[in-house]
């Protein structure tokens, strides 16, 4: 009969997975806390201590650690010495180890650093060839619906679940490492999530990782259609995502080499396109779009109109998805709104830079008011949907919105004056009356003067600088609503 060697600390679904062993004859060995569940559960279990002789001593910090255990464990039953030495020295083989760790991540310490665990689950994960090993309850089902269905676990499930297991083991030492180093060492995991056409250019590769422990919406996205995705497809896809997701209104967003060049909210999601197609035709020509509503056939035909590269929304219509398909170079991609994971790492030579995300919080009421000039409620709103766009520039930023339709963007300047200079050209007419929006504090009030000149009503900034007083000043002279939010957004 199978043997199944089942230790956990975490209890959920442990009486159904093993009840649904012993159904299928396997016999089960466990201990402490678990043997007791089990055993009040009704369901026939031995005790580890029948089988070492040993009770769990020094509070319970050696239990299974004995050669009957782990020789039943790690036993290679092909090789007649292996047979030997567990005949010799009364050892039975497991076929199945079943563990979850002390969950020292939740609450740090020395008495939640496990040794048996890993032990058991080490030994079973390096004889994968012959041993099942079990470290998340998230498994019970699928693992139990093929042993029901072939009486054992394939070569192939052994091999995923070690992987799996040495996984596990990983990430928990390296949790006990940064602990006990006071955040001084830290290991960072990556698991590759897709290979992806080539680099940044077609000379170099280039591939597609999640950081393990928090995986970004890249692991759950479907890709519908179109040529396979290359490295800058995911990291402007990307930065388009992340920005449209930052709307509840219906929005869509226009990137080119990871910065905005179009970006819009209205009431249906035809008519966001619409105008965020219109703040940067020229540029809009390659594009990513980005949307924040699933997409209808109207919309679809707009984007069919114009080269596109990639498309990623929540869903597509099936008639806007017939549509868009019938462009076979152009990434479809269907994915689930992001979250905030971190931390955010970007290399430099021989290292990592290491930082948390930047929210990019958006609370007016906290802003303040620093001209004489008072903002409408209508003008706050704007300067809020500028505010966002901004904090999606690369610096130095300077956006321009009127009507919730960025028309004027300006970004990755040497200096803040030629960033204003851009979003005054490419807004135009379309910068009167409109809002502007600095991701940094204005050095010198030329900045201000410029958008003042193109018909800017309203400017929103940090503040912080050393000449604000000259900047209130010039927005003061010009008559314009000037208002301080406190928080700067550079994005390099």
């Amino acid at each position: 009969m199978p043997r199944a060697l089942l230790s956990v600390h975490d209890k959920s679904g442990i009486e159904e997975f093993a009840r649904g062993l012993v159904a299928c004859g396997w016999t089960i060995v466990s201990s402490g806390g678990t043997a007791a569940t089990l055993v009040a559960a009704g369901i026939a279990v031995t005790d580890v201590a029948d089988i070492t002789g040993v009770p769990a001593i020094l509070d319970h910090r050696v239990v299974t650690l004995h050669p009957k255990i782990h020789g039943g464990i790690l036993a290679d039953t092909s090789k007649p010495g292996h047979v030997a030495d567990m005949a010799a020295h009364g050892i039975e083989a497991f076929d199945l180890v079943v563990v979850s760790l002390y969950p020292f991540s939740s609450k740090p310490g020395i008495e939640l650093i496990d040794v048996g665990g890993p032990a058991m689950i080490r030994a079973a994960a390096k004889n994968f060839a012959r041993v099942g090993v079990v470290v998340d309850v998230s498994q019970y089902a699928a693992l139990l619906a093929e042993i029901r269905s072939s009486g054992a676990l394939s070569d192939d499930t052994r091999r995923a679940l070690a992987a799996r297991a040495f996984t596990a083991t990983r990430d928990y030492d390296s949790a006990i490492v940064e602990w006990i180093t006071d955040g001084a060492s830290r290991s960072v995991h990556l698991d590759r999530v897709d290979s992806l056409r080539y680099g940044e250019n077609p000379h170099q590769q280039g591939s597609l990782w999640d950081v393990a422990g928090a995986p970004g919406w890249w692991r759950a996205a479907r890709r519908l259609g179109g040529k396979e995705m290359s490295y800058l497809n995911v990291f402007d896809a990307d930065a388009a995502w992340r920005l449209v997701n930052r709307f509840d209104s219906a929005a869509a967003v226009v990137v080119k080499h990871a910065n905005p060049c179009g970006v819009a909210t209205a009431a249906t999601i035809h008519e966001a396109y619409v105008r965020a197609h219109g703040c940067d035709s020229v540029s809009a020509f390659g594009g990513i779009i980005a949307l924040n509503r699933t997409v209808d056939a109207a919309t679809a035909a707009s984007i069919n109109e114009v080269f596109t590269e990639v498309v990623v929304a929540p869903g597509f219509a099936p008639d806007a998805l017939v549509a868009l398909q019938s462009k076979k170079n152009l990434r479809i991609v269907e994915a689930s709104v992001p979250a905030m994971v971190g931390p955010e790492l970007r290399s430099v030579s021989g290292g990592l830079l290491v930082q948390d995300p930047d929210p990019v919080a958006d609370e007016p009421s906290t802003w303040t008011v620093v001209s004489e000039k008072e903002p409408t409620t209508a003008q706050m709103e704007l300067a809020s949907f500028a505010w966002r766009v901004c904090a999606s520039v690369s610096s130095n930023a300077i956006t321009i919105a009127n009507d919730f339709q960025a028309v004027g963007i300006g970004g990755g300047q040497q200096n803040r004056l030629d960033a204003a200079r851009l979003a005054c050209e490419r807004a135009g007419e379309r910068a009167i009356g409109g809002v502007a929006a600095s991701d940094a504090f204005f050095p010198f009030r030329d900045g201000l003067d410029m958008l003042a000149r193109a018909g800017v009503t309203v400017v929103v900034e940090p503040g912080g600088s050393v000449r604000d007083d000259e900047v209130i000043a010039a927005a003061n002279e010009h008559g314009i609503v000037l208002i301080f939010t406190g928080m700067r957004h550079f994005r390099h």
